[in-house]
């Protein structure tokens, strides 16, 4: 069994979900995971806003403007009445729940409202297979995705609740869920974040230890650069976990960085591929070193970095000194990216600036800072291990014209990052396109 995740943009209008049921209808028996369609968790997030900020009259008026598109999208979808009518009302069911809190406090509602947008998507994929005659089984999320206090997955949680309800169906052709939604602790609805479809279908595969996982998108893999700024760009065939994951982390927009782990420690392959291209190749991204090509394979950046200095006299063999650093960030729950040091000072870098003023002031007790704003880490990966001898030389010879804060090699054996101004970001993605790919 396989899990088969398809993004917003592959559901993205009544043709793409056509187009996404005639390439899971004959595969076997899988898990489909759907994310809401494109636009509309935007839409969903704009209405919780409304609703919190106490415009009652801009929520409803936005819900009726989103409940319009969604009505336009089944008429398309559907050319038979009878399936055309249980398709709107299980669509008109997922807007009731979001026009109930127009009437009602709001209290915690924003996870409850979110949440339709996968239900909108998976009700109406699941009326479509139903016309075309599959046997699919339309499995709740909620009742099997589960996170903790830490509002980390629950997998065992997982495995317990999912693999009962599929064995519940024997005859079942194609199962059917919701990617991104889940419960808390508590029971109630919540999320797993921005991109958390993709950390559904690694959770399931995990669950029920799946021969693959396939991620869906508008693009034909993880390209060794970003085709927005460079031309030329090429899918990249094999990646191992660990470089898909500093890929993921430091900017590569196809993959989430959660999703990463669960498929890893199960080994479990996954494949990254394009629903407006099903015969690409794509890329696949597993454990096995052996098919893997030894050298560089792909650039990421990473936007809306800060770099900070903490440079004090007091540091030069002074025990403690970045413990109490280290410290300050953790109390924050502020996370550091890079990290560069000296025997007077250290430089980190963070991608969350909420409480770098708090930050700031607790450093400055006992050391002079340095804020460097709209800063960007070009992350240049592939097998960096120090024994293949030439690799970093490469980069940095391709970065020679472009001003560097930060250099960090050597805490990985698979990248090396250099953190520069985000004017230079461009230039610094093309140059090294050119030393490395060409």
């Amino acid at each position: 069994m396989k899990v088969l995740k398809f993004g917003g943009t592959s559901v993205g209008s009544a043709q793409r979900i056509k187009n996404v049921a005639e390439l899971i209808r004959n595969r076997g028996r899988n898990i489909v995971v759907l994310s809401a369609m494109s636009g509309t968790t935007n839409t969903l997030v704009e209405i919780a806003d409304y609703l919190r900020r106490g415009n009652i009259d801009g929520a409803k008026e936005t819900v009726n403007n989103l409940e319009k598109k969604y009505a336009r999208e089944l008429a398309e979808l559907f050319a038979d009445e009878q399936w055309l009518s249980a398709a709107r009302d299980a669509v008109n069911a997922c807007f009731a729940v979001i026009r109930s809190f127009t009437e009602t406090p709001f209290a915690t509602a924003e996870k409850t409202i979110l949440a339709q947008g996968e239900k909108i998507s998976t009700a109406m994929m699941y009326c479509y297979l139903q016309s075309l005659g599959v046997n699919v089984i339309l499995l709740d999320a909620l009742e099997f995705m589960r996170t903790d206090a830490n509002s980390e997955p629950e997998i065992t949680y997982t495995r317990n609740r999912l693999r009962p309800l599929l064995q519940r169906y024997p005859d079942a052709q194609l199962f059917l869920t919701q990617g991104y939604i889940c419960r808390n602790s508590n029971s109630g609805v919540d999320n797993l974040q921005r991109g958390g479809s993709d950390l559904t279908a690694s959770l399931i595969g995990a669950a029920i230890q799946a021969e693959e996982i396939e991620i869906w998108t508008d693009i034909d893999g993880m390209h060794n650069n970003d085709p927005r700024y460079v031309d030329g760009t090429a899918p990249v065939d094999h990646l191992h976990f660990e470089e898909a994951a500093e890929l993921a982390y430091f900017g590569a927009k196809i993959l989430h960085p959660a999703c990463v782990l669960p498929a890893k420690l199960n080994n479990i392959p996954v494949r990254l591929l394009n629903t407006m291209d099903p015969q690409a190749k794509g890329t696949t991204i597993d454990n096995n070193f052996v098919h893997h090509p030894r050298g560089i394979k792909a650039i990421a950046a990473k936007d809306n970095i800060t770099a900070v200095r903490i440079k004090s006299g007091r540091m030069l063999l002074a025990y403690g000194f970045l413990h109490k650093v280290f410290e300050i960030f953790e109390t924050y729950r502020t996370p550091i990216d890079m990290i560069a040091t000296s025997e007077v000072g250290v430089s980190v870098t963070v991608d969350n600036d909420q409480n770098l003023h708090t930050i700031i002031d607790e450093l400055k007790k006992f050391a002079t800072v340095t804020v460097d704003r709209d800063m960007v880490i070009i992350c240049v990966v592939g097998d960096l291990e120090w024994h293949n001898c030439g690799l970093e030389t490469k980069a940095l010879e391709a970065m020679g014209e472009i001003p560097v804060r930060m250099i960090s090699y050597g805490g990985s054996d698979y990248n090396i990052s250099f953190l520069i101004h985000k004017n230079d970001k461009v230039k610094a993605l093309n140059s090294l396109s050119k030393h490395l790919f060409k």
